[in-house]
């Protein structure tokens, strides 16, 4: 076994069983595909004690993973202008809760002022970790820009890999709330839809054939009636899919009031066109996706104890909802 940091060590969970080595490892630690076949081989994945020298190596449901990680990369650096609203914290886990607005972390067009950099400056000890990705250490899932409310920031590796390991057993408890256009004719619903990159904009995505499976359960609070039919729901989210909650409530012909960017749904597969859902302008002054992660639930990485976290519904959204009738 190479040398480094410790190693990190999860049992594989249900859903990746079968599950070729490199995928899981990508999946447990949210490095590219292509980063993880080179974790493979370089000699720093051991299955039930025995060192993995081939990527297409199958994982079995509760084998013993023991994951060596490359030495640190340099990452950003923190910036105490960057506040952000932390709810819990300990050894192990960080809890925020997100305005809209704030980028989760660095990327394309998004060097700095992001949420990471706002973590750095007030844990420092982020920082200097063997973390999967330099660029985003401790995060475990994101929050679109337009999206405020919780999400759990990993502060150890070996926590990422549990809390990761979570999402994909898919015991992590992500419900939401979200305002949409329509009369919802179902009170209850299940949205079972694959999702992919859009064929005509691949920055967007789509209810795809051939895309990954998706399932979103959502719940209707309150059915408004004016100035124009819309319904407060609850989603619960059982695959993290990218933009999934607004790709399959407007797939229902259901949109988020104030997503422009989902304003219709692509349906594709053989002889399928994209279905257009008529304007989403929000008409009760919402300048971005009315879409807040509420509550989040999952087992602590080392204790084991379940801890479940609630977020109201921030000022803007709260003032939005106050212009509804029934």
């Amino acid at each position: 076994m190479v040398e480094g940091a410790p190693a990190i060590r999860v049992a594989v969970p249900a859903a990746l069983a079968g599950e070729r080595i490199d995928r899981v490892v990508s999946l447990l630690t949210g490095v590219p595909r292509s980063a993880a076949g080179a974790i493979v081989d370089e000699g720093r994945i051991r299955l039930g004690g025995r060192t993995v020298d081939s990527r297409s190596r199958k994982v079995g449901e509760g084998d013993d993973l023991e994951i060596t990680m490359p030495p640190p990369a340099h990452g950003p650096t923190g910036d105490a202008a960057v506040t952000v609203d932390v709810v819990y914290a300990d050894e192990q886990v960080i809890v925020v809760d997100k305005p809209a607005g704030l980028v989760v972390h660095p990327g394309a067009g998004n060097a700095t002022g992001t949420m990471v950099q706002g973590l750095l400056s007030r844990f420092p000890d982020l920082a200097g970790q063997a973390w999967p990705d330099a660029s985003r250490p401790g995060i475990v899932h994101r929050l679109d820009k337009g999206t405020s409310g919780l999400l759990m920031v990993a502060r150890r590796p070996e926590a990422l890999v549990s809390l990761s390991a979570q999402l994909q057993a898919r015991s992590v408890e992500r419900r939401y709330l979200a305002l949409v256009w329509g009369v919802v004719e179902s009170g209850l619903g299940v949205v079972d839809a694959p999702i992919g990159r859009s064929v005509s904009d691949p920055t967007r995505m789509a209810v795809r054939a051939d895309g990954r499976q998706a399932v979103t359960r959502y719940e209707v609070i309150t059915q408004f009636a004016s100035p124009r039919p819309a319904a407060l729901v609850r989603c619960t989210l059982e695959t993290g899919r990218t933009h999934q909650i607004r790709v399959h409530l407007a797939a229902i012909g259901h949109p988020v009031v104030g997503d422009d960017r989902y304003v219709h749904q692509e349906v594709s597969g053989p002889g399928r066109r994209p279905r257009r859902r008529g304007n989403v302008g929000s008409g009760v002054g919402v300048s971005r996706p009315f879409l807040h992660a509420a509550v989040i639930g999952f087992d602590h990485p080392t204790s084991g104890e379940r801890l479940r976290f609630e977020s109201e519904l921030p000022a803007d959204l709260a003032a939005a909802l106050a212009q509804l009738s029934l």
